[in-house]
């Protein structure tokens, strides 16, 4: 089959397989990853040490390095449900890790498209699907094919999705051409409102995020103490962080057809019962977790994220549940439970 015949195939499939959108290109080498080593440079990865990691430096360079014979990648969109505004009096999770884990859900569809794309030929295709898998510049590989273009706030944004999208990867050892492909420029223009509605001020200059004051990254990828200075702007959030998002004039529309898959599974999940979560067992912090993105993180950081949301949003019921947290085998929710309840006595709520 020619490319633009596999490249029909692959359309077809990714329709079928509900994914918002796909795009093309050839294998070559990347154009952000200078900018992605002075990041490093910089220090801005905070914990994430193995992004700097020799294997991880090599396949962002070379995708051929993650499958031999690499000729084509793939880069799909899997939209997901915004939802209704954040409710202040309770907890908050990022909006794409309310349902199903994204990471199962998306790589199960571009081995779809890698199945038909394999029966379309009549024999196997060397294929690696990649969902936060694989070392791979995603939103580099993103704007080159043309699916959107990169925001301020570093995340892709896509016209008529805005970035309420997950992305994917399928690498592939055949040539598939789907039309198009053309690199979107920046749409910004003078807006600002993403960096300015950052809690935490995480971003130095436009296009650059320090990883080490982002909340998406001190309540998932940090296993230390949340710097204290840094807490309050964490608000409610135990799970990552859609402030600069809910910025977006972008993301003003709600995306059609998002993945049902990833809808919040419930009320729960789209905004969390701190009391309760802050008060439940183990047993019971393992079902709130399970088959959700939120396994990346442990019971120490979940409950180290539960406690100072609690502390931020000031409900004076916490005060029990906090006080009893203070008892807890892990010194780091301990000493989160003890800077809540502290916050609370600064901000004059008691039990009385």
């Amino acid at each position: 089959m020619t490319p633009a015949e596999l490249g029909a195939v692959v359309r077809d499939a990714a329709a079928r397989a509900g994914l918002a959108r796909v795009a093309a290109i050839p294998v070559e080498p990347p154009q952000r990853f200078e900018l992605y080593r002075r990041w490093l440079d910089a220090g801005h990865h905070g914990e994430m040490a193995y992004l700097a990691s020799p294997e991880h430096l090599e396949g962002r360079a070379d995708l051929g390095v993650l499958l031999r014979g690499a000729r084509t990648v793939i880069v799909a969109a899997l939209a997901y449900d915004p939802g209704t505004p954040r409710d202040p009096t309770r907890g908050a999770i990022a909006r794409y890790a309310r349902g199903d884990d994204y990471h199962g859900v998306l790589r199960d569809k571009l081995r779809l498209v890698a199945d038909q794309v394999a029966a379309a030929i009549g024999q196997p295709v060397a294929t690696r699907p990649c969902v936060d898998s694989a070392p791979v510049l995603e939103r580099d590989l993103a704007e080159r094919a043309g699916l959107g273009f990169i925001g301020k706030n570093t995340l892709l944004i896509i016209p008529g999705l805005g970035s309420w999208v997950v992305l994917g990867e399928l690498i592939l050892d055949v040539d598939v051409d789907l039309g198009g492909g053309e690199p979107m420029r920046s749409r910004c223009g003078t807006c600002r409102a993403c960096l300015d509605a950052c809690p935490t001020g995480a971003f130095p200059a436009e296009l650059t995020l320090d990883a080490r004051r982002c909340v998406s990254y001190l309540t998932i990828e940090s296993e230390r103490a949340i710097p204290e200075e840094l807490r309050r702007g964490v608000g409610g959030w135990i799970f990552g962080c859609d402030v600069c998002q809910e910025a977006c004039p972008y993301n003003a529309a709600r995306p059609p057809d998002p993945a049902a898959a990833l809808t919040a599974r419930d009320d729960d999940h789209a905004a969390p019962d701190l009391l309760a979560l802050v008060a439940a067992t183990s047993n019971q912090l393992r079902r709130f977790v399970r088959r959700t993105a939120l396994r990346r993180i442990d019971r120490a950081q979940l409950l180290r994220n539960a406690c100072v949301a609690l502390g931020n949003l000031g409900d004076a019921r916490a005060i029990p549940v906090l006080r009893a947290r203070l008892d807890d085998v892990s010194p780091l929710v301990r000493e989160h439970a003890a800077w809540a309840l502290a916050e609370l006595a600064r901000r004059g709520v008691s039990e009385n």
